[in-house]
């Protein structure tokens, strides 16, 4: 059993497209019409043949709670690992992303967490 889709809610696929690649560096892979939205899903450039991240529509009520209300608390949605903390946070603060945590040092790793404009904190950490 391998991991090969995971998902994020997004409240509109197009913004999420452009920050998730044109932001944050990921890859479209997939972009496939399906009704009003889209089977969507972004990779790693440095593993496009890994893990897709789906960006996935909340449309659905319960979806829009779940997501509206983890994020009020303050709590990521997901989490992307990073190589040099220090230089990822002034490369993503330069282009205008908005962190709710700078990188703090953790009895474990190195984290931050930043909104993604399309509804999510997200998590970023230095092993």
């Amino acid at each position: 059993m391998k991991i090969k889709l995971s998902s994020v809610l997004v409240n509109n696929q197009e913004k999420a497209l452009k920050f998730y690649t044109e932001v944050l560096g990921f890859v479209k892979k997939t972009d496939i019409p399906v009704g009003e939205f889209r089977w969507l899903t972004v990779v790693s450039p440095e593993e496009p043949e890994g893990a897709e991240l789906v960006l996935e529509p909340n449309a659905n009520p319960a979806a829009k709670t779940f997501q509206e209300a983890i994020h009020k608390q303050g709590i990521p949605l997901t989490a992307f690992m990073v190589d040099d903390m220090q230089k990822e946070h002034e490369r993503l603060t330069k282009l205008g992303v908005k962190f709710t945590m700078d990188p703090t040092k953790t009895e474990g790793p190195t984290i931050a967490v930043f909104d993604d404009t399309c509804g999510n904190l997200i998590q970023i950490f230095q092993p």
